[in-house]
């Protein structure tokens, strides 16, 4: 009963240092996952709204003829 206990306490560690092993690895991604997602925000608004270049109101307008 003894070596099957400190069997049993030694996979719940093993196991607890796995998971918090996969939650580090998936935390760490977080931030390039929100940067990233703000580039295809940003790319998809400049897409749906080009922009038009800036029109120089210093230009006279084309004579009629």
């Amino acid at each position: 009963m003894d070596g099957t206990a400190i069997i049993i306490i030694l996979a719940i560690a093993g196991v607890a240092s796995v998971l918090l092993f996969a939650v580090k690895g998936l935390l760490d991604q977080v931030p390039d996952v929100i940067e990233s997602a703000g580039r295809a925000r940003d790319s998809w608004q400049r897409f749906r709204q080009p922009e038009l270049p800036p029109r120089s109101d210093d230009e006279e307008p084309p004579m009629a003829a």
